[in-house]
This record gives C-alpha cells, sequence and structure tokens, in this order.
C-alpha cells in the first residue's frame, strides 16, 4: 500500500509520514531515528537535517 504524503529516509529506505508537516521541520525516521529535515510536502521530499555545529561563544 502506498501511503500519500510519505518520503522514504536517506539512511534506511523506511517510509517517513509528512502528513501535516511544513518544509524546513525536522523529523525522525521511524526505523532507524535518523534525523530528517522536511524539503518538500507537495512531492515528499526528505534529507538528513543539517549537523548544527556548537557555538563556544567564540
Amino acid at each position: 500500500m502506498v501511503v500519500q504524503n510519505a518520503a522514504h529516509c536517506p539512511e534506511c529506505d523506511a517510509e517517513v509520514t509528512l502528513a501535516g508537516l511544513l518544509v524546513g521541520e525536522i523529523v525522525y525516521c521511524p526505523d532507524c531515528n535518523a534525523e530528517l529535515e522536511v524539503l518538500n510536502v507537495e512531492q515528499p521530499e526528505v534529507a538528513l537535517a543539517p549537523e548544527v555545529a556548537e557555538d563556544w561563544g567564540e
């Protein structure tokens, strides 16, 4: 069964539901728990979320 508003995790290819989400939101893969950023909801697409570098006030 194909779920609308679902993308595939780039890490493990699991189906990730994007229903009710906006572009730029962060979601977690239900299978591998990878942190994913929503890139497109019209044509469902996600990518690995960028790593946020620590800022130690330098």
